[in-house]
């Protein structure tokens, strides 16, 4: 008898750990639109993000870092540090400069998960900078890449790829290999801001433009069958004023932060502080990858059931 119960409590101690080590989403999709500033969201026709904002949790006080730039920002956003950690600095594709020298989500997913798939879809080539060894299956910049370019050629020199065009090469991906850990980043609002202005009609045909290359990644995500399951994290690396950003102000510093999908609260406005780098630890969080104690971003754990 007493070795029956034994074994009983073994195996509830063994369901226990499995339940307890489940992941909250099977797929989390990190969605950045370059130089999304609330304010001229709000004004701009974009019923997708509004839709999915509405559908799951928002808040649209999140922060970024100082300096409030693309570059140093994303890599906040993905490696779950301030730039006094990570040392991405600058903001431009600088092959000499080499790769960051602390993990990013996609390092830390692998080194959990080696079968994970993840991949990265970028509309800047900057963000090769993010790109550590094996911690990424695919690389896609207007189109699968294998390599870095060279610098001084054709390819460092169109720098920039349209929403659209990542949207497309994403969504088809999504739907074939449904990843577990995905980043989609969309950078024509932010073209649109150094060209026009911050506000200009030009941006705003932008965040219209850019809300349906995130319409297509959303229905992709359905398409695959996995909304059940996945987690959709929609931000921005920086707002801006006149033609620029970069500043400590709130125009530069105040970004959108939504989540929407599995175990999300629903019409749910958030009202804890959120930083950039919480994208990241909230990302590992529900993937159940532990986050590392150096982070300084923390899940926002209010946004969940």
């Amino acid at each position: 008898m007493m070795r029956s119960c034994f074994c009983t409590f073994v195996s509830f101690a063994t369901l226990s750990l499995t339940a307890i080590a489940a992941p909250r989403a099977d797929h989390v999709f990190i969605v950045s639109i370059d130089g999304g500033k609330p304010a001229v969201i709000a004004e701009s026709e974009a019923p997708t993000l509004k839709q999915i904002a509405a559908e799951g949790a928002v808040t649209w006080q999140a922060s970024t870092i100082f300096p409030s730039i693309t570059l140093p920002s994303h890599t906040s956003m993905l490696t779950g540090v301030g730039p006094d950690k990570h040392q991405i600095l600058w903001n431009n594709f600088t092959p000499i400069k080499g790769f960051v020298k602390v993990p990013t989500v996609f390092s830390l997913l692998k080194a959990a998960d080696p079968m994970a798939v993840d991949g990265m879809f970028v509309g800047k080539v900057k963000f090769r900078h993010l790109w550590l060894k094996d911690s990424v299956d695919v690389f896609d910049f207007g189109g699968p890449q294998d390599s870095a370019p060279v610098a001084g050629t054709p390819e460092i020199e169109k720098d920039k790829k349209p929403s659209q065009m990542v949207a497309k090469q994403a969504s088809a991906w999504i739907k074939e290999h449904k990843p577990k850990l995905a980043f989609i980043h969309f950078p024509d609002v932010d073209s649109a801001g150094h060209k026009s202005g911050w506000g200009s009609p030009e941006q705003k045909e932008a965040i219209k433009v850019t809300d349906q290359a995130l319409w297509q990644v959303w229905q992709a995500i359905k398409d695959a069958g996995i909304a059940d399951s996945s987690v959709m994290l929609i931000s921005a690396d920086h707002g801006g004023h006149d033609k620029t950003h970069g500043l400590n102000i709130p125009d530069d510093m105040i970004i959108p932060w939504v989540a929407w999908g599995k175990g999300v609260k629903k019409n749910f406005t958030i009202t804890d502080k959120v930083t950039t780098y919480d994208t990241a630890a909230t990302a590992l969080w529900l993937l159940d990858v532990p986050v590392p104690a150096e982070f300084d971003g923390k899940p926002v754990t209010s946004a969940f059931e």
